[in-house]
């Protein structure tokens, strides 16, 4: 696996300290983040899925895929959600250094 972009770095420390503050820092104002079980524009409601998302006591087991470009982060992690396995692929679509587009499927 390459050198993995300070994003996800900061990313990944912020969900395992499930930091809210710190996760939001890493969104610009007008981020949208896209699953398929709905969308949330904007910081409020950025903030308002993590939320939920936190509750959940997320935990990456492993990171099992990593590619970047410039300006995109695509991954697959095996997780635990609310104590249950689960496979995560997303993607990070950056802008100035923080997450303007961001995609997450679990399943």
């Amino acid at each position: 696996m390459e050198t993995m972009h300070p994003v996800m770095v900061r990313q990944l420390d912020c969900l395992a300290r499930r930091d809210i503050t710190g996760l939001l820092e890493n969104y610009t104002p007008d981020a949208a983040l896209v699953r398929l079980d709905g969308q949330a524009q904007g910081l409020p409601e950025v903030k308002e899925a993590f939320t939920a998302y936190l509750a959940l006591e997320p935990e990456v087991v492993e990171l099992t895929g990593y590619a970047q470009t410039d300006d995109v982060i695509f991954y697959h992690a095996r997780m635990k959600l609310g104590g249950q396995p689960e496979d995560s692929v997303g993607t990070l679509v950056l802008r100035d250094g923080k997450i303007w587009r961001q995609t997450a499927y679990f399943g």
